[in-house]
């Protein structure tokens, strides 16, 4: 059975088996190993079986996947391999035994029994079971979830989205799809300024409940909104004008 380690440092954070089908990595919660750091990409790689082996594809990550220390776009894997996701590890275990999902997959005929989709649950209904509790699921099993309650179906996830009106960053325009957006010079940010004295981080945009929240990530940072100055965190909303490090964007979501 083949199974993947999530690992920071030298602390181990999760196992997960896998299913021969797509198995997602990223930082988004709707992928099957979420992993919450702003290194990650919202969809950074894949680990799916072709053939007769697993193999790990970088889905055009920021960062980059790393392989024992090599960076691919696309790679087959054996057991003990480490990849690198960010600043964590996820290292590959393979037994060579099949699980019994995967030998009943290739017998032909009613002998097969409905257990795919249980154990590959990368649908858009889990997606949606994932938005609907927020941040906490983060950490939680795609598997363990629950169908949720119907008077919990209206609660449907909006993206913010960040239009810059003036200022130099490398995207005219961000869809802010993390739990944690930031704003800087930095190779981490997510809204890259490009301006040569911008700070590495200027400004975090956090995520909660469908809602976002901005904070400047120094006191000696000028934050405005729609013109004021701004201390400690503030909700943004429909149309607000942000203003930070040179850079002006207006807000606005994106159903």
């Amino acid at each position: 059975m083949a199974k993947v380690i999530l690992k920071f440092e030298k602390n181990i954070l999760k196992e997960v088996s896998l299913p021969q089908d797509t198995f997602t990595i990223g930082r988004l919660p709707g992928n099957m190993l979420p992993i919450d750091n702003l290194a990650v990409s919202a969809h950074h790689a894949k680990i799916y079986w072709e053939q007769d082996h697993y193999v790990v594809e970088d889905l055009g990550s920021l960062n980059g996947t790393y392989v024992n220390n090599q960076r691919i776009g696309k790679a087959a894997l054996k057991s003990g391999d480490v990849i690198t996701i960010g600043k964590h590890m996820v290292q590959f275990k393979d037994d060579g035994q099949k699980t019994a999902a995967t030998q009943a997959s290739e017998k032909p005929g009613p002998d097969t029994p409905k257990l795919d989709s249980t154990v590959v649950l990368d649908t858009k209904q889990a997606q949606v079971q994932i938005a609907a509790s927020a941040a906490t699921s983060a950490g939680s099993s795609v598997l363990g979830l629950s169908k949720p309650a119907p008077s919990a179906t209206p609660a449907k996830e909006r993206f913010g989205i960040l239009n810059v009106l003036e200022g130099r960053t490398d995207q005219p325009q961000y869809v802010l799809t993390g739990k944690m957006t930031m704003i800087g010079k930095s190779n981490m940010a997510t809204v890259r300024l490009k301006r040569f004295f911008a700070p590495k981080t200027a400004a975090l945009i956090s995520k909660r409940d469908n809602k976002y929240f901005i904070a400047a990530s120094d006191k000696k940072i000028n934050l405005k909104i729609n013109g004021e100055e701004v201390t400690g965190q503030k909700e943004l909303n429909e149309g607000d004008i942000v203003e930070v490090a040179g850079v002006k964007a207006a807000f606005s979501f994106q159903e």
